[in-house]
Parts: C-alpha cells; sequence; structure tokens
C-alpha cells in the first residue's frame, strides 16, 4: 500500500479500544500509573491499547513514550544497537568498542529508564513481544525496574506473560487483551471507514471481520485494499479483491534473497509481510512451504519441511516468530 496506513491515521484512543474491559482497566492506570504486562493473541490491539493509554496519560507521549520491540532489538547486532539513532546519543565510541551486545542491552535499557521525562512525572517504556527476552536479561530489566520505579512505567507487551520470569510478573499489573470479536471489530471498521468518508455496507465490514478471525490488524489492512483497489468497501468488493490478494511472488522473492545470501534483503521482505501485511508467523510458514513444493524436490525440500518444523513448534513455544522464520533464511542461505 502505498498511502498511508488507515492502523496508524485511526489509531484509536481509549475511548475507541473494541473491548469493553481494557477501555475500563487502563482508564484506571491514567491517573495511578503502575507497570503493566499487557498479554493477548496477534492482532488483539495490544500495541493501539498501549499507545491509547499512552496519548490519554502523557501531555507529550511522543517524547514520554519509548516503544523497544523486543523481537528487533534483541536479534539487532552490536553494530546495529551502537548505531541506532534513539540509543546512540548515550553509547559512547569507548563504550561501542568495548562492551559486548549483552553489555549495551543493558546499558540501553539502563539509559532509557533514567532519563527525566518530558512532561509530567513519569516516562512509559514500553517492550514489545516480551517473550523473546532471554532469562539473564529479564534479572537485569528487573533490576532496572526496581531502580528506576519512581519515574518509569514499564508496560510488557507479550503473547506469553508465562515466558516472563515470576520477579518482573508480580511487579506489574496484568491487563488481558482477547481477541475482539466479530461485532466490536465490526465497530472498530465502521468507525475507520466512516472518517474515511469511504462508501460501505455492513456485509462488507462483516466480511472483513471475518477474514481477520479475531486479528484486527489484517481486518484493517484488508479494509483499506479493499478501497482501494475498489473504491468501496462493500462485500462483493471486499471479496473480488481478498480472493486476489496471494503472497507467493513476494515469498519467492525472499526465498530468493536468502539463497543468495542476501538476508537483510529477505528479512527485510519478511518484516513486509508480518508487519505491513498483517500476517502472522503461521501464516507466512505456510506460504513458505506452499511456494516451496514447486521450488524443490527430494532431499531439499525435506531439508525445508524439517527446518519448518522447528520453527513451527518454536512459535507456538511463545517466542518471536520474526526470529524463528529469520533463523529459517538464514539456513536456506547456507
Amino acid at each position: 500500500m502505498e498511502s498511508p496506513l488507515w492502523l496508524d491515521t485511526h489509531a484509536p484512543d481509549l475511548e475507541d479500544l473494541p473491548q469493553r474491559e481494557v477501555r475500563e482497566r487502563l482508564g484506571d492506570v491514567v491517573s495511578d500509573p503502575v507497570n503493566l504486562v499487557v498479554h493477548g493473541p496477534v492482532g488483539s490491539g495490544k500495541t493501539a491499547a498501549v499507545r491509547a493509554l499512552a496519548r490519554e496519560a502523557h501531555e507529550d507521549a511522543e517524547n514520554d513514550l519509548v516503544e523497544l520491540n523486543v523481537a528487533d532489538f534483541f536479534g539487532m547486532t552490536k553494530k546495529e544497537i551502537a548505531n541506532d539513532e534513539r540509543f546512540s546519543h548515550f553509547i559512547s565510541a569507548k563504550r561501542k568498542r568495548e562492551s559486548s551486545k549483552a553489555d549495551l542491552i543493558n546499558h540501553v535499557l539502563k539509559e532509557s529508564a533514567s532519563y527525566q521525562p518530558v512532561s509530567g512525572d513519569y516516562k512509559t517504556i514500553v517492550l514489545d513481544n516480551a517473550e523473546a527476552i532471554r532469562e539473564d536479561f529479564q534479572q537485569a530489566l528487573r533490576r532496572v525496574m526496581e531502580r528506576h520505579h519512581e519515574t518509569t512505567q514499564f508496560v510488557i507487551g507479550t503473547r506469553q506473560p508465562t515466558k516472563l520470569i515470576p520477579p518482573i510478573r508480580s511487579r506489574c499489573f496484568p491487563v488481558p487483551v482477547r481477541s475482539p470479536d466479530t461485532d466490536e471489530a465490526v465497530d472498530a471498521l465502521e468507525r475507520i471507514v466512516e472518517r474515511e468518508a469511504v462508501e460501505y455496507d455492513g456485509d462488507g465490514l462483516e466480511y472483513l471481520a471475518g477474514y481477520g478471525d479475531g486479528n484486527l490488524r489484517r481486518a484493517v489492512l484488508g479494509a483499506q485494499a479493499t478501497y482501494e483497489a475498489e473504491g468501496e468497501v462493500t462485500m462483493q468488493a471486499a471479496y473480488e479483491t481478498l480472493q486476489d490478494i496471494g503472497y507467493g511472488d513476494r515469498v519467492k522473492e525472499m526465498l530468493d534473497h536468502a539463497e543468495s545470501g542476501s538476508f537483510t534483503d529477505a528479512r527485510s521482505e519478511l518484516d513486509d509481510l508480518l508487519v505491513d501485511d498483517g500476517l502472522d508467523g503461521t501464516e507466512v510458514l505456510d506460504e513458505i512451504l506452499r511456494v516451496s513444493r514447486s521450488r524443490y524436490t527430494g532431499s531439499e525440500l525435506a531439508r525445508v519441511h524439517r527446518l519448518a518444523g522447528g520453527v513451527d513448534f518454536d512459535m507456538h513455544e511463545g517466542t518471536s516468530d520474526r526470529i524463528h522464520l529469520s533463523r529459517l533464511l538464514a539456513e536456506l542461505g547456507r
């Protein structure tokens, strides 16, 4: 999609969140900030809910909300961390040269937490996809949380809260975010298409809610794709547009990059599928296997299936889809 994503231009405020119980829990936190564990399935709206909370709670949310996607952050190389514009201003040349990657990660966590808020009495640090944090880093995070609890609110987003160590869970208020039901998804879609002044019908919105199947991000992306293709969001338009959507050519290109050793390009295409298109890891893995069946034969195809089996198991354990799919792509380049 070339135009701005509706997910961004119509990010929900606190009162727009589809799940009533999430609105109520986060509404209580606005005036009484505590550390949170926000947990739920892919596409349920965890990140959108946290951003809505930050906009409600902070006068200057742009500066007092620090977001770290754990899957990206912990998957970065030492050089990438040191050169990231979010962190480079507090990583000296000496520290960059003499520190290990683990030391740099701990330093970034400490420095991010120690900065004074720009507005108000506290700032918010969000650690998304936290199921990917190793236990030793979780212990370091626990110490940072204890040291800076007066000026920093920590919000930990995860699909699997049981992956967090007990000392962290005990310091956070749990906020479960279930997948929105059909009526809630339809209401969220209707809010967006009306703000866009898009022609639509109720059957079209219900079809898109079913297309998302609990993943609101996927439903909204489907609505925008339908509008850009057909100029309206009706049942017929959604059916014709979404029936034609396929990812085979892009997956083939991703595998081409992986096999040629262009891992950065392969991972960039993977990120587009996971983030821009709203696919979850299982959907991407299914597409890889579908393309592989016409791409490989014999022992090569068997190897891809063995790798896919390991990735599928790891993703169901609750760790980062991106990390495990990236590992598969790296293996294909060997």
